[in-house]
């Protein structure tokens, strides 16, 4: 079981319901955070470092969160 924060499962959710959809740091930080404005993009890059190692914890080859370089992250379901 993961023990994901509130802002991890609300990135994590969003993902997961788009599989192979890219979201840039700003759609992300505009559909998961509460209060985006007073958030700074890189807290994205924070969180889904944080989810990936919590992923890794449960299954070492498990790595669906893709960063798309210059675009964004994406959740990928057969990585």
């Amino acid at each position: 079981m993961l023990d994901l924060s509130r802002y991890e499962y609300r990135l994590l959710l969003l993902l997961m319901s788009h599989p192979g959809r890219i979201y840039s740091r700003e759609q992300l930080m505009q559909q998961v955070w509460e209060e985006p404005e007073r958030s700074f993009d890189r807290t994205v890059d924070t969180h889904i470092k944080t989810l990936r190692r919590k992923i890794r914890d449960i299954s070492k080859n498990c790595d669906p969160l893709k960063t798309r370089r210059g675009l964004g992250y994406s959740f990928e379901a057969d990585a």
